[in-house]
């Protein structure tokens, strides 16, 4: 089953649709104001038309691009393109200014590149045990959780009229 994703993610449409939108992705978040959230929002209407896988993977390309593109804007301008690069502010920009500005940039791809690769890996190894859990009381629970909040919040609200 990995082996047939391996070799559909390999074809060279559909690594071209990869590129496209990680390239896409880093424009659109080194561009402060317009989130990962945005940018996924904007290609969507493009997807239409598309095969599936192909349409999935370019939106995963456009979030991930969007999402390291904002680290960018975050270290050269101290303006964080995205809000997941908030904190890349902080110290990047600080490295920027000392005249370290690739080694800045070179951190921010690596920690990117590293943590996808690792987060993928063990979503791959996770995620059969994680669907022997998923049943339908689960999901009713999880539904239950947001009105229980809600009652009791409403509870607290009238409690401090009386």
């Amino acid at each position: 089953m990995i082996a047939e994703a391996f070799n559909l993610v390999l074809q060279p449409s559909i690594i071209l649709y990869i590129v496209l939108g990680v390239a896409g992705g880093m424009c659109i978040g080194c561009l402060p104001g317009l989130t990962t959230t945005m940018g996924v929002a904007l290609v969507l209407p493009l997807t239409f038309g598309m095969d599936a896988v192909q349409s999935i993977l370019l939106l995963i390309g456009v979030y991930v691009g969007a999402v390291y593109g904002g680290s960018m804007a975050a270290i050269l301008l101290n303006t964080p393109g995205t809000p997941a690069s908030a904190a890349t502010a902080l110290d990047g920009y600080k490295m920027a200014c000392k005249g370290e500005a690739g080694r800045a940039l070179g951190i921010s791809t690596t920690s990117s590149f590293l943590g996808g690769v690792i987060s993928c890996v063990f979503l791959i190894l996770i995620s059969p045990i994680l669907a022997k859990f998923a049943s339908s009381s689960a999901h009713l629970s999880s539904l239950c959780w947001p009105s229980l909040v809600s009652v009791l919040s409403l509870l607290s609200q009238v409690s401090h009229y009386y």
